[in-house]
C-alpha cells in the first residue's frame, strides 16, 4: 500500500457567484470525509479546497492506493439454533455461512472455526472474517458521487449529454451547471472515475480568454495550482484570489492618492472573487456633478448593480473614482475603463433623476399616500401605523422633555415612513430612512427631525 497526494477537479460552466465558496468548501469537505471513512485517507490528511467560476476542486494529502483490510466479527445466531444436540451445524447455519462466503465443504471444520460467546442470556455463534479494503478507484468513485450529491445547490438545471452513454443517443444530466471535464490524479496516475457522464483524465481548461495553452495538462496532483496559474492564467484558490483582489484594490487606491481607500464590503469582495479567475483591478471615474446626489445612493448603485468598489477620501466622503475588478488583463486598459464608465453613467443619472424628482415634493405632502400602502393585512396601512407610532412618540416625549421635544418627536413619527413612497426608495429599498433624513433636511425640518427619521431604522 502506497500513499500519494490526490487531486480531483470538476470543470463546469460559470457557477452561481453567491454560493461559489460554499460549493467549493462542501465539495472538498465531503470528498475528504468520505475518503477518510473508507480508510483511504487518514485523520492527518490535509484537504484543500479550490473554487473558481468554472471549477470545483480538492487536493487531499496522503491518500492510499488501497485501504487496509479489516477484520470483522459477525454474529450469526444463537447456539441452540445453529447447532444440534450433537454439535453439528444446522442447515440454517450452513446456509448463513455460505452466504457470507465461508467454505462449508467440511461442516465440521466450518463449525470449529466459529467462536462462541455469551450474548445476553443466550450463547451465540460468531464468524470472524477479513473484508478486503477498498481500492482507490472504488473508494474515490463512491466519495466523488457522494460529494456531488451533497453539494448545497440552490437550484439544479437539466442538460443533454451524448458522450459516455450506455445507450446510443442523448441522456439527461442534472447539475448546477453543465460539466465539461473531470480530473482525478493520484500522484501522477490518472484514477479513471466517472461522474456526470464524464471520465476522469489529467487535463483541464484554463482562463476562457487568456490561457497560454488549451487544454492545460497536469503532470501530477501537487502541480495543480501552479500549472493552472502558469499555463491557464487562473488562480484556482478562492482564498488566494480574494487576497490578490484585496491587494490590488489597496494598491490602486494608493495610486489615486489623497488618502483614498476602497469601501469595505466583505460580501462584495466575496462576490467579485467568485466572478473572476484572473483578477485585474482598474481605476475608473465619473462626472463630479453626480456627487450632488447623497453618496449612499451612488455607493449602493455601484455596488449592487455593477459590483464596483467606490473610493472614499481620507474623511470618508465619496470621490468620483471607483475600482473595477476585471477578469482580463489587456496591455491597454482604456477600453475596459471606458466601457465601465459608459455603463455606470446611466445608473448614476437615474439616481440623480430620482433625487431631483423626489425633492420637488415635501415629505409632508406624501403623508396621505401612506394610506394606500399596506403595512400588514391584519394591522392596516402604513398611514394607520404612523398614527399609532405618533401617539406612542408623543407620550414618551412628554415624559422626557418640553413642548419642543414633543413637537419634534411628533413630526418625526409622522414623516418617518413617507420616504417609502419616493422614487428613490422605490428603486433602492435599502435606502429607506436614509433618504427620509436627506429629504427632511431639504424641507428645512432641522437636524433633530432628520436624524430621528434616519435613526429609527437602526440598528440596520
Amino acid at each position: 500500500m502506497t500513499t500519494q497526494n490526490l487531486l480531483v477537479e470538476l470543470f463546469v460552466e460559470e457557477l452561481p457567484p453567491k454560493v461559489l465558496q460554499k460549493l467549493g468548501d462542501a465539495f472538498a469537505t465531503v470528498l475528504g470525509d468520505q475518503l477518510k471513512a473508507l480508510g483511504l485517507a487518514s485523520a492527518a490528511s490535509v484537504v484543500t479546497p479550490f473554487a473558481s467560476p468554472r471549477r470545483l476542486a480538492a487536493h487531499v494529502t496522503a491518500v492510499a492506493d488501497k485501504a487496509a483490510d479489516k477484520a470483522v466479527q459477525q454474529k450469526l445466531m444463537p447456539v441452540a439454533v445453529g447447532l444440534d444436540a450433537s454439535g453439528n451445524a444446522s442447515p440454517a447455519l450452513l446456509k448463513k455461512l455460505q452466504a457470507l462466503g465461508a467454505d462449508v465443504s467440511d461442516p465440521v471444520a466450518a463449525v470449529a472455526a466459529l467462536k462462541r460467546a455469551q450474548d445476553g442470556k443466550a450463547e451465540a455463534l460468531f464468524y470472524d472474517s477479513v473484508v478486503p479494503g477498498a481500492t482507490l478507484q472504488e473508494g474515490l468513485q463512491k466519495a466523488l458521487l457522494e460529494a456531488l450529491a451533497k453539494l448545497p445547490i440552490p437550484k439544479v438545471m437539466s442538460y443533454q449529454l451524448e458522450t459516455d452513454c450506455e445507450l446510443p443517443g442523448w441522456t439527461s444530466v442534472n447539475f448546477v451547471r453543465p460539466a465539461h471535464g473531470l480530473v482525478a490524479l493520484h500522484g501522477s496516475t490518472v484514477v479513471p472515475v466517472k461522474a456526470l457522464g464524464l471520465t476522469a483524465g489529467n487535463s483541464t481548461q484554463g482562463h476562457r480568454f487568456e490561457a497560454a495553452v488549451s487544454p492545460v495538462v497536469l503532470a501530477d496532483a501537487d502541480s495543480y495550482a501552479a500549472t493552472l496559474k502558469k499555463d491557464g492564467a487562473v488562480i484556482a484558490s478562492f482564498a488566494e484570489r480574494k487576497a490578490e483582489i484585496a491587494r490590488q484594490l489597496a494598491a490602486a487606491a494608493a495610486q489615486v492618492g489623497n488618502g483614498a481607500r476602497p469601501i469595505e464590503d466583505e460580501a462584495l469582495l466575496d462576490e467579485v472573487t467568485a466572478l473572476v479567475e484572473r483578477p485585474n483591478v482598474v481605476t475608473c471615474s465619473f462626472e463630479t456633478e453626480f456627487l450632488d446626489v447623497p453618496q449612499e445612493c451612488l455607493i449602493l448603485t455601484m455596488k449592487a448593480n455593477q459590483k464596483y468598489f467606490p473610493l472614499l477620501d481620507a474623511s470618508g466622503k465619496l470621490t468620483n473614482k471607483f475600482l473595477v475588478v476585471s477578469n482580463i488583463s489587456p496591455e491597454d486598459t482604456s477600453f475596459v475603463t471606458g466601457g465601465n464608465e459608459r455603463v455606470v453613467r446611466p445608473r448614476l443619472a437615474d439616481a440623480k433623476f430620482f433625487f431631483d424628482q423626489d425633492r420637488k415634493k415635501t415629505l409632508a405632502s406624501r403623508v396621505e399616500g401612506l394610506g394606500k400602502v399596506v403595512y400588514h393585512n391584519k394591522l392596516g396601512t402604513q398611514g394607520e401605523r404612523v398614527e399609532r407610532v405618533r401617539s406612542i412618540a408623543k407620550a414618551i416625549a412628554t415624559q422626557l422633555g418640553d413642548a419642543a421635544l414633543v413637537a419634534d418627536a411628533d413630526k418625526a413619527a409622522q414623516l418617518a415612513k413617507t420616504d417609502l413612497v419616493t422614487d428613490m426608495v422605490g428603486e433602492f429599498p435599502e435606502l429607506q430612512g436614509i433618504m427620509g433624513g436627506y429629504y427632511a433636511l431639504n424641507d428645512g425640518l432641522g437636524e433633530t427631525v432628520a436624524h430621528a427619521i434616519e435613526d429609527h431604522y437602526k440598528p440596520r
